[in-house]
């Protein structure tokens, strides 16, 4: 046998064949090379072999999502305030105030998604006054979900919107008395109007970009994180927006695998654009690294059904069958896997006609494809989903918006919202991911906990026990369901001989901890094609090289690492615990922000006690 370039023993991993744990799992050559206990496996070691003690920590496979816009989230990474996890909008408005002193003209300070009021303390949203003075002349877009955005007046004035520009089709500008925008951007029905003001932000220069992506992958790899699906997106454009990606890749820079589809670029051109990637790509090209999947999660825009619960469902348009059916037919002909964003049961249905007409003229006959999403699927639609053997991508989006969903259709219709276990039961392949950046967290264990509990962010409880899964199930889902979507399942998503060796050792046991703390488990030592990406706390001597952030002002640069309740965590940088009464006392925020005072007008005022530890 080989002699293994990485060996870790002494611990608990988790491989994901048939609940089999072992002690101690061998690489070599980026793949697995053995697993057993310590003994069998620590006498493969070679004097080139880094060995690694666990010290009884769980290891789990590393994490597959199943649904991400990590190609669009990583040319952007460098640019966004992420509000992801932060406990209380007093200080989400704290970071705001803080990264606009530091952000210079003509940038903008991006909060894109990630969040929800549910889960801060005050339990609402920011309002137009207080996100002005927080950032009075740097321009500000905060996107909440796919519902709306919010844009300070300096924001304003850059998008050029005044009392004379009209609405976009399927958006509102919300306007005062007089008629003059007030700063709220409303998506009524689609988010194109959300898209589009986005797009009008400055962007960051190539090399910058490649420096965010890799970013954003190491954050990935955080959270343990060594697969994605990249489900395309709104704006990114095939092929001059992959090219950022597919540098790294020939760099050998990847931390994270990506399989990635693509995403029809301009409406009623939907045929035109797949006939011609049809001739110039095919799914499976690639490497292990970075492949191409298929097609979607956009086949054609007529069949886009938005997902924004504050708004009644979407009528889809009525040429939308044969928009659909030509381009699916396509596919069929081509053997080209596809996925099909789709929200609600009606629009499903739908689709399944069309599906079914085109296997009747040309057999799917074991073609991969899945529909992403599907809240409100019925089973009889799932029987139909079956017979087709399609299988279903689901995230994490009800975590965010279950409230909204619960006070629109009732709280009996939002337990079945998406019926998971139902799809598991009918034997329907099912992979789990978040839909991040935008509409919910990259974070996964976010996901895996609601997908255990039940509950929303804001903690309010959605599923009864029949529509929770166990903890086995839910990891299930999230490795090994969602390589079926990528057709990798033969070769990704258990830690078994031959398998790619992708692993993340956890911060806690995800198998004991009480449920409601999944949602802060985090990996301290992820290994990527047998090497680690990562790693933190007593394994930090085995991390790799921080790349210095660019450009130097980047929120990434002060706010790297996670937000807990105790504070931003940077694993390179200790700072001294401080504690504000509201009476001016004098602290340290996070590098390169340096000491500065609770003034009567700062968010922290009058809070109580804030306590941080750096």
């Amino acid at each position: 046998m080989a002699t293994p370039n990485l060996i870790l023993h002494n611990g608990k991993i988790t491989t994901n064949d048939s609940s089999l744990e072992v002690e101690a799992i061998a690489f070599e050559n980026g793949r697995v090379l053995a697993i057993g206990n310590d003994a069998e496996i620590l006498k493969l070691r070679g004097p080139s072999s880094t060995v690694i003690d666990l010290d009884k920590r769980r290891a789990i496979p590393g994490l597959n999502d199943s649904h991400l816009h990590l190609i669009r989230g990583g040319l952007n990474y460098n640019l966004e305030l992420r509000w992801d996890g932060v406990p209380s909008l007093a200080d989400a408005l704290a970071l705001l105030k803080e990264q606009a002193k530091r952000t210079p003209p003509p940038q903008w300070v991006r909060v894109v998604g990630g969040w929800s009021e549910f889960q801060f303390a005050e339990r609402r949203m920011p309002t137009l006054e207080e996100v002005n003075a927080a950032a009075p002349d740097t321009p500000v877009f905060i996107l909440h979900l796919y519902d709306r955005a919010i844009l300070n007046a300096a924001a304003l004035r850059v998008c050029g919107f005044t009392k004379d520009t009209p609405n976009p089709p399927g958006g509102e500008i919300q306007r005062d008395k007089r008629g003059n925008p007030t700063g709220i951007l409303i998506a009524r029905p689609n988010a194109m109007i959300l898209y589009s003001t986005l797009a009008k932000g400055p962007k960051l220069p190539p090399e910058y970009q490649l420096n965010s992506t890799r970013h954003f992958m190491r954050e990935l790899n955080r959270l343990g994180v060594t697969s994605a699906i990249d489900a395309g997106g709104g704006f990114q454009n095939y092929p001059e927006d992959y090219a950022i990606i597919e540098d790294l890749h020939r760099r050998g820079e990847m931390t994270v695998r990506v399989a990635y589809n693509l995403f029809t670029q301009i409406p009623k051109g939907e045929l035109e654009d797949f006939s011609k990637w049809v001739d110039t790509t095919r799914p499976g090209a690639g490497s292990d690294f970075y492949r191409m999947n298929g097609a979607g999660e956009m086949l054609v825009f007529s069949a886009a059904d938005f997902e924004d619960f504050l708004e009644p469902r979407p009528d889809l348009s009525p040429g939308m069958e044969g928009e659909l059916h030509r381009v699916v037919k396509l596919l069929a002909e081509h053997r080209w896997p596809f996925r099909l964003h789709a929200t609600y049961d009606e629009s499903i249905s739908r689709f399944l006609d069309v599906f079914e007409a085109v296997n009747r003229e040309v057999p799917f006959q074991g073609l991969r494809w899945f529909f992403d999403h599907a809240e409100t699927v019925t089973e009889r639609n799932l029987e139909r989903i079956k017979a087709l053997s399609g299988g279903i991508a689901v995230q994490h989006r009800m975590a965010f918006q279950g409230e909204y969903f619960v006070d629109r259709y009732g709280a009996k219709a939002a337990e079945q919202t998406p019926p998971i276990a139902k799809m598991l039961d009918m034997g329907i392949p099912v992979g789990a991911g978040t839909d991040a950046t935008r509409v919910a967290s990259y974070n996964p264990w976010i996901a895996l906990s609601w997908m255990v509990t039940g509950q929303t962010v804001g903690g309010f409880p959605l599923y009864t026990e029949t529509n929770r899964l166990d903890r086995a199930m839910a990891l299930r889902l999230y490795t090994q369901g969602s390589a079926w979507m990528s057709s990798e399942e033969t070769h990704k998503g258990a830690l078994a001989e031959g398998q790619l060796g992708d692993l993340a050792v956890l911060s806690a046991d995800y198998f004991s901890v009480p449920a409601e703390e999944i949602k802060d488990i985090e990996s301290i030592l992820t290994v990527v094609g047998g090497k680690v990406v990562y790693a933190s706390e007593s394994y930090s001597a085995y991390a790799p090289p921080i790349l210095p952030v660019t450009p130097d002002w980047s929120p990434v640069s002060v706010y790297r690492g996670k937000y807990s309740k105790a504070g931003w965590i940077d694993e390179q940088i200790h700072h001294p615990r401080w504690c504000s009464h509201g009476t001016g006392l004098q602290g340290l925020f996070p590098r390169l922000l340096g000491p500065f005072t609770i003034e009567k007008d700062d968010p922290f005022w009058g809070r109580g006690c804030a306590c941080w530890a750096f």
